[in-house]
């Protein structure tokens, strides 16, 4: 939201425009992510002065220029990502929950769907598989629109891994609470960690071909779900040289299938037995 409408009644498409016409025009499936997000926030919408109803007027004109500008292009949308808190599982006190309330999340569903009946609403948030906490507590909330026809089509789960963690037998079990609900399973944001504790300055080929094993169990996974229930799965950038862990963590890391150069590693290939 910070980059599209920067200022008050001030749109800027450019940037979002520019990746969707070259998606449209060699014939790729975009995914929207994501309209409302507490760390995209404008400071403008996090000091609104209007009241509360004009508030939730402008993210309902907000969603719907938006959606509706890349409607028939943008196949799916991650509405809302990561509205809930770690270690509570209670929804994040953001702007949107104080000026529009604690169901803001159904409401922007429905000025999605209002805006484009056809594409895809999906919720996605991290620490899906290693936190149960915050599982249960996004579950209780599909449960609760699905038992108000507030529709929900699928839940994302940002595969953001380590080598070693999580255990593929968790990576199923929570996997099987969205087929259960026969809604479709995106793997978001796919990468795995090989120096989850700061412990190396350098990789090596014990953490690689673990690294390997992860990413296999993941694509095992996901190539088992049901294909009614089976929607995408994005590997969170292209090669290691250029992974947000580096700037985030302040400290080196490997978590993609390529490297610095571009040369395929284990885990490409971890990739492709996966998928077999």
């Amino acid at each position: 939201m910070n980059v599209m409408y920067p200022s008050e009644g001030s749109y800027n498409f450019s940037a979002a425009d520019a990746i969707v016409d070259f998606a449209v025009a060699n014939d790729m499936n975009v995914h929207g992510h994501a309209l409302i997000w507490q760390n995209s926030t404008p400071d403008w919408v996090k000091n609104f002065a209007g009241t509360d109803q004009k508030f939730e007027d402008m993210i309902e004109d907000y969603i719907t220029k938006v959606v509706t500008r890349y409607k028939g292009k943008i196949t799916s949308w991650d509405v809302v990502t990561e509205a809930f808190e770690d270690e509570t599982g209670n929804l994040r006190n953001s702007v949107y929950r104080q000026k529009m309330g604690d169901d803001y999340i159904a409401k922007c569903y429905q000025f999605v769907y209002a805006a484009d009946p056809d594409v895809l609403i999906i919720y996605n948030d991290y620490n899906m598989i290693t936190n149960q906490t915050k599982q249960n507590a996004v579950f209780t909330m599909v449960d609760d629109f699905i038992a108000r026809d507030i529709l929900i089509d699928g839940v994302g789960f940002q595969m953001l891994i380590s080598h070693d963690y999580p255990a593929k037998a968790d990576i199923q079990t929570a996997t099987d609470r969205i087929i259960e609900r026969n809604l479709k399973v995106p793997f978001s944001e796919l990468d795995v960690r090989v120096n989850p504790s700061k412990g190396i300055t350098s990789s090596t080929s014990d953490r690689y071909m673990s690294q390997k094993a992860k990413v296999k169990e993941v694509f095992e996974v996901y190539n088992s779900i049901p294909s009614v229930n089976k929607y995408a799965l994005t590997v969170w950038g292209l090669k290691d040289s250029e992974s947000w862990l580096i700037d985030f963590y302040g400290q080196q890391d490997w978590p993609l299938l390529f490297d610095g150069n571009c040369n395929k590693k284990d885990a490409y290939f971890g990739f492709l037995e996966g998928l077999q």
